[in-house]
């Protein structure tokens, strides 16, 4: 499906990766994975045709469908979401206007007899094939699930997408991509703005995708349930096994060991012979035999060993001065954006020293409860923060703050105060960037380096407070590791926002799950938490919930149901007679589609009794789908 052969890729005279070939077939689900500026996301744009190699070549089949969810999207503005979504559909959205125009012109032209009536019905009965084909008669259906499925609800279908936060653009141009019906998905972090649940579902859509899939991911819980191929990039090379990430890395370390064992053997072996040649070299009657021996060294094809790159960051948050014992206190504290309650009569008491995890799912108010600690946000009810604290505040989009134009070391002395201006070199080299690397602009950096750089940044500032907003969003995973390390080591307060168990482990001490506009304390680490949620990790709580809402705990105590039971029975009798009623409509509102097109292509008289059908059922379908969605919103 795809061969890449001897790819090149190189940057102000130093190569990126070198001479790397692979291949794509059908099926391969492949995690791209390496550290940051590695050249993960770039070579995802060699695949794309968007960036030229300096070497090799890309081979494909030429009728080969390829999308590539950009971390940059730029939408046309005024659009709403379903219509942005449908600009996935270029070629069905060129059709029906087509139809549009030959059906207006077919009801006012007289000229049944002419030539140009006559093409009219030709091309009619051609496109209208043509839409059906494509899949014409489903696409609106088809955008509406996937759309729900990556988290928005009907009520967003018809609201302007700028008025949307990147975090949800980004799923509408994630959800365009599904639509596309491509052989080929090259996917950049496409985890970084969903939530669990919608991490689920597209965990599902990709793994019953039939084409091939290459995601650049830092989540190895995603990579792990979704990949079967790993393709590593590090130094220059690539490392190239059919396993998902987990098991890559431990098969690629086995592997390493293999060629350490070898090498040392071999390493053994050309002492023994290098010594026996200075032997044999001072006897004249023993020359011959060196000489063979020189030949015989010569041509040992000498093992290597795949080189490692360890090089991490080095971060260190010092405490600037010792607070007051109440960090944070927030009472009544309500936050609204338009007619959306996010939250509502929220009081917390945070104090010195703690270590605090807000978990729960997008939308839920945490970002908006950081914002509001930090007194970004107006808000109802009071925050106040306590004496002498000095807050370090990492946002979700931190990155998107810094001036792309000015180069790294800029940066920082913009940012560094006299006591510290000196020392900025110095910090960004803990931070992985060295030597003329401080004088590249910032819009050149990755994802990643400039999430490093915005931590980096940040410590420039007094702190004794840390309110971090989803922090390991682009970090790749030995990042992550480093930064989870500096936060243990960390003696002030702690305030986390994450969905990322395997991060969270063994950094908090105490759980704030927001929810349905309030938020729940739950007294211990994350561990507490999901023990107390009954489930192993963030996923399976909604598993739980995406797979069987319906579902309520007996109580054998009970030889009859509750009330609330009873109610639950009966709300899930109504959404089986509904969803029952539904399929039954839209399989009608086809048949009528297809008769009425049919009707269209044979120029028969078009029957009004058909269409009157046609909308007593899109609008009885409508208020179907109404009471579908109201009852799943109060099961």
């Amino acid at each position: 499906m795809l061969n890449v052969h001897n790819l090149t890729v190189s940057f102000s005279g130093t190569n990126l990766f070198e001479g790397i070939t692979f291949k794509l077939d059908a099926g391969d689900r492949v995690g791209l994975v390496g550290k940051n500026g590695a050249g993960k996301s770039t070579l995802l744009k060699v695949l794309a045709g968007d960036f030229a190699p300096d070497g090799g070549a890309i081979a494909t089949d030429k009728s080969l469908r390829m999308g590539f969810l950009r971390q940059d999207i730029d939408f046309v503005p005024g659009r709403t979401v379903l219509e942005e979504a449908y600009q996935a559909f270029t070629e069905i959205k060129s059709i029906e206007q087509k139809l549009h125009y030959i059906n207006e012109q077919l009801v006012s032209r007289t000229d049944y007899e002419s030539e140009g009536y006559h093409q009219l019905m030709v091309d009619l009965s051609d496109f209208t094939h043509r839409f059906d084909l494509i899949g014409g008669y489903n696409y609106e259906g088809d955008a509406e699930r996937i759309l729900l499925g990556l988290g928005f609800k009907r009520t967003d279908f018809e609201k302007i997408t700028d008025t949307f936060s990147g975090g949800w653009r980004m799923r509408i141009e994630l959800a365009k991509l599904l639509l596309q019906k491509n052989d080929v998905l090259l996917l950049d972090e496409p985890t970084n703005h969903l939530d669990i649940e919608s991490i689920i579902w597209l965990e599902q859509f990709l793994k019953n995708f039939s084409g091939v899939v290459v995601i650049v991911s830092h989540d190895k819980m995603f990579l792990d349930n979704v990949t079967n191929r790993t393709i590593e990039i590090s130094l220059g090379r690539i490392y190239d096994y059919n396993k998902p990430y987990s098991e890559y890395l431990i098969l690629r370390q086995e592997i390493r060991q293999l060629q350490l064992n070898s090498q040392k053997n071999q390493d053994k072996q050309i002492q023994q012979t290098e010594k026996l040649i200075e032997k044999f070299r001072a006897k004249a009657s023993k020359a011959s035999m060196a000489q063979s021996l020189i030949k015989k060294l010569d041509k040992i094809d000498r093992i290597e060993v795949d080189e490692e790159d360890n090089s991490v960051m080095n971060i260190r948050f010092s405490v600037s001065v010792q607070p007051g014992r109440v960090v944070v206190e927030a009472n009544h504290v309500g936050k609204s954006y338009g007619d959306n309650q996010v939250l509502e009569d929220v009081s917390i008491l945070i104090e010195r020293g703690s270590k605090t995890a807000f978990v729960g799912q997008n939308g839920m108010g945490k970002s908006t409860f950081a914002k509001i600690i930090v007194n970004e946000i107006s808000h109802k009810g009071t925050s106040k923060l306590g004496h002498n604290v000095h807050i370090g505040y990492f946002a979700q989009n931190q990155a998107e703050y810094l001036d792309g134009e000015i180069t790294l070391l800029e940066t920082m002395e913009h940012a560094a105060t006299d006591s510290n201006r000196s020392r900025v070199r110095d910090m960004l080299g803990a931070f992985l960037f060295r030597g003329d690397e401080v004088e590249k602009k910032v819009k050149v950096l990755s994802g990643g380096e400039r999430n490093r750089l915005a931590l980096c940044k940040m410590l420039l500032q007094p702190i004794n407070v840390l309110v971090m907003d989803e922090p390991t969003n682009h970090l790749d995973i030995k990042s992550k590791n480093v930064l989870k390390q500096a936060l243990q080591k960390f003696d002030g307060t702690l305030i986390l926002i994450s969905h990322d168990r395997d991060f969270l482990q063994g950094l908090t001490n105490k759980v704030y799950e927001f929810k349905d506009l309030k938020i729940k304390e739950y007294l211990g680490d994350i561990n507490f938490f999901l023990e107390q949620r009954k489930a192993a990790d963030f996923r399976e709580i909604e598993l739980k919930k995406v797979a069987a809402p319906q579902k309520i705990k007996s109580i054998k105590a009970q030889p009859v149901d509750s009330e609330a039971q009873k109610e639950q029975k009966k709300q899930q009798k109504q959404l089986q007679n509904i969803e029952g009623e539904i399929e039954q409509l839209e399989n009608g509102i086809a048949s009528l589609n297809k008769k009425i097109a049919s009707a269209q292509e044979q120029g028969r008289a078009l029957n009004q009794h058909d269409f009157e059908e046609l909308e007593k059922k899109q609008t009885r379908l409508a208020s179907l789908m109404e009471q579908w969605e109201e009852i799943q919103s109060n099961h």
